[in-house]
């Protein structure tokens, strides 16, 4: 029985595994056919802070608060080329969907492209679910991008993460997760309706204790530009931390 249940879950591990590797190209080749494009490699770092604010007052407990902040390098790790600042506040529904509100200030100055400072305001809907073989996470955020002058640009975008605690090793997990973003709407700043971008990660996971978790791995960005003609796409080594309070 118990070797039956492994092969079982090794098989849906990689059923996961190849799912997001087909999207990120399926991705890809859905978006306009590219006229160039352009493959560098680089680093994203993370750490990010989660918690119920039941340590300032218990009538708090299922209100939270969620901290973020990001690095980012491409060119091959030339070029400091993002940072990332998110806050938000968020309530739970039950102890596996929590609604949010929040911030983000995306700090941008791209190699031979003046700097931006974008910010953005989103809702976010997140659902875990448990099962015999890993969890699932579900991420929906609906940003508001104010990038340049008055126009906003309203930019969907869905993640689907999967963990898969080793079978040898609880602490070591197996992660996988794929994002999808979409404009819209047409922006002089914020580029035509449409595809935007593709993430996808593979990774392992080492959980030290309640409270604090890490995660390292690949991840594959592709990137639709504003006329849905040049992309490019960043092969990134990506580190993140996460606690919990």
């Amino acid at each position: 029985m118990k070797k039956t249940n492994k092969i079982k879950t090794l098989a849906a591990a990689t059923a996961m595994l190849s799912a997001i590797s087909f999207s990120s190209s399926t991705m890809a080749a859905a978006a306009v056919v590219a006229d160039d494009l352009l493959q560098d490699a680089g680093s994203w770092a993370q750490a990010v802070g989660e918690g119920s604010l039941k340590v300032i007052d218990p009538s708090l407990e299922k209100a939270r608060v969620w901290v973020e902040g990001q690095t980012r390098f491409d060119n091959n790790w030339n070029n400091w080329y993002q940072g990332m600042a998110r806050a938000a506040i968020g309530y739970s529904l039950s102890d596996r969907a929590t609604i949010w509100a929040g911030y983000t200030w995306l700090p941008t100055h791209n190699v031979g492209k003046n700097y931006v400072s974008q910010q953005d305001v989103w809702p976010a809907f997140r659902y875990v679910l448990p099962t015999d073989f890993g969890s699932f996470t579900f991420r929906t955020m609906i940003e508001s991008n104010f990038i340049k002058g008055n126009e906003v640009r309203v930019r969907p975008r869905q993640m689907v993460k999967f963990t898969h605690p080793l079978e040898f090793e609880p602490r070591l997990s197996l992660v996988t997760w794929d994002e999808f973003f979409i404009r819209t709407n047409s922006t002089q700043y914020g580029g035509k309706s449409g595809f935007d971008q593709n993430r996808a990660f593979a990774g392992l996971g080492w959980t030290f204790n309640k409270n604090i978790r890490t995660e390292a791995g690949y991840l594959n960005q592709y990137l639709d530009d504003a006329t849905h003609t040049n992309n490019t796409m960043h092969h990134m080594i990506m580190g993140s931390l996460f606690f919990n309070f």
